[in-house]
């Protein structure tokens, strides 16, 4: 079914004159957080197998070391490290005194016992240089490493890489992360219920913070519900009336009303992702690259960053986050706009306009699916990328799915196009969405290619330094740009609000997202 495009749920005469309705204060130190688009559809808090994780995951699994907003490494559960000259040795020294929320201890036997565990995982390329795990001692650990790795650190500081803890993670089995999720975290996980809400409570044990929190001891927090709430317009109504005290995504179509309000504080950070269009390869038409090629010119990344972000965030014109070294590819390899050269590979594949604007070949008409998600900021965007494509005579008819539904379809290779994003500051990503051994999900591309799973492979693994890696993932960044397997569309900031009446959020938000780090110094308003 066509997706016809509507006037949003709330106008933004509706919302200035509505006002905003708060809650007195948080009760006994209770706060509600509304997930993030892009973290809607969690199945599983086992940060070691799972493809997606969100917020709440931070809260419950400590890591390593820990990365700031400036893509500095700091200590957290390792004190220090130290690497060999030939990259073939880390040590890390572990910090005493920390225990698992079931009393176990952490030690240097549960980072042995932790780092096998990736085995066969989706997960396993975060460890896989790790040839093998030395205890030097209780407290120190060696990793000797197969090969070099100079992403090791981030890796480690990665959300996938919360420490659970041995006893239960082997008691449990497969229910690990679905009936409990035992770590070392500031918080401990009370309830799950996927794609409805998480609740989690205080460790009230817990003094091991990294020094990206002000607060060293227990959260100030008592009791933490995060709820799922696909349509962004719905979460936006909930912070006004009181129903939620924090929303981690906010959509750009309402910063300049929450920004206007006595009752609400909006924190703007610098953006880790980006939103795109991913072209599945091995659906006719756009098993011809002319096709392919032809649809990426046909976005314009420019009006939709002034129509639908309202200004805020930029353009992206290829896959990775602009403050990466990678990123900056050949310019003639940028996705750019440019409709006439779209008309012309599309004359050139065969596809002649119709008198009624849709592109026609062998008497079909060029009439393809566009795949996004029920959030308010996907579907939008899928509407203005319709009127796109539509300019082109593209005829692109949009289904909305749920988080969890969408992914499902990607697997069974139902798509063609689809709106979505990703948010990963890190040029492994690429790895991550066109690896051949992802097919479906999260390679929704459908990408397969000798020539690129060679550049793939030195890329993540024929890294000996760090300006090699740099060198390497940029070439695999080109070539895969030259393919069009996607279209980069847009670069977003993060956007935070929450309701000053009931809830205190640090000014400066440390980390590259909102974290742990930064709920652990949030406090109720008495």
């Amino acid at each position: 079914m066509r997706y016809a495009t509507k006037t949003l749920l709330l106008a933004g005469t509706a919302i200035v004159t509505a006002g905003f309705l708060f809650s007195q204060a948080a009760l006994a130190g209770e706060v509600t957080i509304v997930f993030s688009a892009g973290e809607l559809g969690a199945t599983s808090y086992n940060p070691v197998v799972a493809s997606n994780l969100n917020t709440a995951t931070s809260l419950i699994y400590d890591r390593l070391v820990e990365q700031d907003a400036d893509q500095s490494y700091h200590p957290h559960l390792a004190t220090s490290w130290e690497e060999s000259e030939d990259g073939m040795t880390w040590v890390f020294h572990l910090r005493e005194g920390v225990s698992f929320h079931d009393g176990e201890p952490f030690d240097a036997a549960a980072v042995a016992s932790w780092i096998p565990d990736f085995a066969g995982t989706e997960n396993a390329y975060l460890v896989e240089a790790i040839g093998s795990v030395e205890i030097v001692d209780p407290l120190t650990v060696k990793f000797v490493m197969s090969r070099p790795e100079p992403n090791l650190l981030y890796n480690l500081a990665s959300i996938f890489m919360g420490i659970p803890s041995p006893k239960s993670y082997d008691d449990l089995g497969d229910d690990f992360g679905v009936t409990a999720a035992v770590g070392t975290g500031p918080f401990k996980l009370e309830s799950f219920s996927i794609g409805l809400e998480t609740i989690v409570v205080r460790n009230d044990d817990y003094t091991w913070a990294s020094d990206l929190s002000a607060n060293q001891g227990p959260a100030h927090l008592e009791r933490i519900t995060f709820r799922e709430i696909p349509d962004q317009s719905t979460a936006f109504l909930e912070l006004k009336t009181g129903g939620v005290d924090v929303l981690l995504g906010v959509p750009t179509d309402f910063l300049t009303i929450l920004q206007e309000e006595e009752g609400v504080a909006v924190v703007t950070m610098a953006g880790t992702g980006i939103n795109y269009m991913p072209i599945n390869v091995t659906a006719a038409p756009f098993d011809d690259i002319r096709v392919r090629h032809a649809t990426a010119l046909a976005v314009d990344q420019d009006a939709i960053v002034q129509s639908v972000y309202n200004g805020v965030g930029q353009a992206a014109h290829n896959f990775l986050i602009s403050s990466l070294p990678e990123a900056n590819v050949d310019a003639m390899l940028d996705v750019v706009f440019n409709p006439t050269e779209a008309g012309e590979l599309l004359d050139a594949a065969g596809w002649m306009m119709g008198d009624d604007g849709v592109r026609i070949k062998d008497g079909e008409p060029l009439q393809v699916k566009l795949f996004t998600q029920n959030d308010t900021e996907f579907k939008r965007l899928a509407q203005v990328v319709q009127a796109q494509l539509k300019a082109i005579g593209m005829d692109a008819v949009i289904t909305v799915f749920d988080s969890s539904t969408i992914r499902d379809e990607y697997k069974r290779n139902a798509h063609q196009l689809a709106v979505r994003g990703y948010d990963w500051n890190n040029s492994d990503i690429l790895d991550w969405f066109f690896s051949g051994e992802r097919l479906g999900y999260p390679n929704v591309s459908m990408w397969n290619d000798p020539r690129s799973e060679e550049l793939n492979k030195i890329a993540m693994a024929g890294s000996s330094t760090s300006a090699a890696r740099i060198a390497n993932f940029l070439a695999y960044h080109e070539y895969l740009l030259s393919q069009y397997l996607f279209v980069p569309i847009y670069q977003p900031t993060k956007n935070i609000a929450y309701n000053t009446q009931t809830v205190t959020v640090p000014g400066e938000i440390r980390g590259t997202r909102f974290r742990s780090q930064t709920v652990l110094d949030m406090d109720v308003v008495e």
